[in-house]
């Protein structure tokens, strides 16, 4: 089984801003190059939540992007020390410490864990 992650994003609807804009094609360029090094534990899907409407409340799909993680079509969650367990919803300018999160959302999930604990905090890196 593979760890499914999506990515929701959000520049291309009413909503956006161009520092937004350029925050998701950030986040989207770290994506593309880290997909072929994780193809053999995660699947990363792209989402347009203007489109896909139905988790919007459910999951608090608010921000222009965020990264959430599922595994067995149960969402999985991460606790990197924001206080947001939910999702990743900056952007993660080291495609290592990425696939670092993956491959321990991946361990733990495999494993039957619903809450992952982060390998880095990530709250005094990105001040929250």
């Amino acid at each position: 089984m593979k760890l499914y992650i999506k990515y929701i994003c959000m520049y291309k609807g009413k909503k956006s801003y161009i520092s937004d804009e350029l925050e998701c094609k950030r986040m989207d360029k770290i994506l593309g190059k880290i997909a072929v090094l994780v193809h053999k534990i995660a699947v990363i899907f792209t989402v347009d939540i203007n489109n896909v409407t139905d988790f919007n409340e459910m999951y608090e799909l608010y921000d222009n992007c965020a990264i959430m993680f599922f595994f067995r079509n149960k969402h999985i969650m991460i606790d990197l020390g924001t206080g947001n367990n939910n999702k990743i919803d900056w952007v993660l300018h080291d495609k290592n410490d990425l696939i670092n999160i993956i491959e321990s959302v991946y361990k733990g999930a495999r494993r039957g864990k619903n809450l992952i604990l982060s390998p880095i905090d990530y709250s005094k890196r990105y001040m929250f």
